[in-house]
């Protein structure tokens, strides 16, 4: 039966007809075009970017530009509009400067890692040593100490076939950095930045010293520096570097996730989540990291409500706080929630810039349940068809969920082509004028559709 239907739409139907109920045939349709017919969706990147700029946990940008979400989610006539508060981590930046001093001098883009520590006042000066991976640390031995340690591992290329980037085989580095250094007796770690592509970019994020000996002053250098550090040193030419970070934990301070909902109409109790996060580094805007997913997020719910008859569960907006360093918003959402956490049909982020749609990911601790649910999410999938975002990745997720994930709740992302968001990622270039606004409207299409899905679906994906 399902060969002759006539297309992706009457296929979504069929599919939850054998599940038990046919829904609206044209929601779909109707979102993807509401989502194409403007550029609110850009109109309200904008907004955030150039009204707030960078937004890193504990600044007055990022507590501006949450009260922002909560007042337009208030403005789109949602229900529950609330703001839950949330204790973040607070690190400052400071002053940063690298130089190469021998064998001849030249500036070094730098961007001091966060969470790192920072230099003496006058700054250290240094031999570097270099290494491509642990072992190349480890082999060092002696000949690491009083140096500063280069950590030179170029990110292996993109993936087309997976989707996928080398990000992941590279990132440890980042967050180990700090005490590989302290343990071979290095002074200070340099990383070369992980990204692909650069034009003389450093590229920030989070690192973690918690079981080093010492604490050591880190930061991320351009690929092209990193290159010419590792090229002197293989030559016997002694790089020496001099340093100054300024980096510094300031404490907590307050902060809040965002919260608005759509109620459903038969079962308001169920839930389905979809957000992203409202921080970013303090560098560059965070358009594509991660404001184009708390756009996507405002925009799908201001969709769906726009429909006229909301969905048989809620769909509830959630816009973390804290995701770039420390996970807080994430935590502080599923304890404040944890008696409601079984009725969470589903978690969606996005946090993958808003690049053209592919499909979702989804990810359960229990790997039989997760296979099951992948099946069943297959299933509804045609929705996405007019998109060409009907892939399904086993086993990916976002990182906010990840405690909603822990409780047996499934975590989904919106998985989108990925090859260039590594180019701006964590740096001073992911600014506004990289997100294409049609390519953003499709990502609000995507999560708008997959959301009413999921929440209209008479069935759950873990059961």
């Amino acid at each position: 039966m399902l060969a002759r239907l006539a297309g992706p739409t009457t296929l979504l139907v069929a599919c939850l007809a054998l599940l038990g109920a046919a829904p609206p045939p044209d929601v779909p349709a109707r979102l993807l075009a509401a989502a194409r017919r403007d550029d609110q969706a850009f109109r309200r990147l904008t907004e955030l970017c150039d009204g707030f700029g960078h937004r890193l946990s504990g600044s007055r940008a990022l507590e501006g530009a949450i009260e922002w979400a909560r007042a337009t989610f208030a403005k789109d006539g949602h229900e529950r509009v609330r703001t839950e508060p949330v204790t973040v981590k607070r690190w400052v930046r400071g002053d940063e400067l690298a130089t190469l001093v021998a064998p001849f001098r030249k500036p070094i883009g730098v961007l001091a890692l966060g969470g790192s520590v920072g230099t003496p006042r006058g700054g250290l000066e240094a031999e570097v040593v270099v290494a491509k991976d642990e072992a190349g640390v480890r082999a060092l031995g002696p000949a690491a100490k009083g140096r500063i340690l280069l950590i030179d591992a170029p990110m292996p290329p993109y993936d087309e076939a997976k989707n996928a980037s080398g990000y992941g085989a590279v990132v440890g580095y980042r967050y180990d950095g700090p005490r590989l250094a302290a343990e071979v007796g290095a002074v200070a770690f340099l990383l070369r930045s992980l990204t692909e592509r650069s034009l003389h970019t450093p590229h920030t994020g989070a690192t973690s010293d918690a079981d080093a000996p010492r604490r050591v002053p880190a930061a991320a250098i351009t690929i092209e520096d990193a290159a010419l550090l590792h090229r002197l040193y293989d030559a016997g030419r002694k790089p020496v570097v001099r340093l100054k970070l300024g980096a510094r934990d300031a404490g907590t301070a307050p902060s809040a996730n965002v919260i608005a909902e759509l109620r459903g109409r038969e079962r308001p109790d169920e839930i389905v989540v979809i957000g992203a996060h409202i921080d970013s580094w303090d560098v560059g805007q965070g358009a594509h990291d991660d404001g184009a997913g708390v756009v996507m997020t405002i925009e799908a719910l201001r969709l769906l409500r726009a429909l006229g008859t909301p969905p048989r569960r809620t769909v509830r907006a959630v816009l973390w706080t804290n995701e770039e360093n420390g996970l807080a918003g994430a935590k502080a959402y599923a304890e404040a929630h944890a008696a409601e956490l079984p009725n969470h049909v589903a978690a969606i982020e996005s946090d993958m810039g808003a690049f053209r749609p592919l499909g979702f990911g989804l990810e359960m601790v229990d790997g039989a349940k997760e296979a099951a649910a992948v099946e069943r999410l297959k299933a509804l999938m045609p929705a996405l068809q007019p998109l060409g975002a009907t892939r399904v990745w086993p086993g990916a997720s976002g990182a906010d969920i990840i405690p909603l994930k822990r409780a047996g709740v499934p975590g989904m992302m919106l998985v989108v082509d990925e090859r260039h968001y590594f180019d701006f990622h964590h740096s001073p270039a992911d600014t506004l004028d990289k997100v294409d606004p049609a390519l953003l409207a499709e990502g609000v299409a995507a999560m708008a559709i997959m959301a009413w899905t999921l929440a209209e679906a008479p069935g759950r994906l873990d059961r």
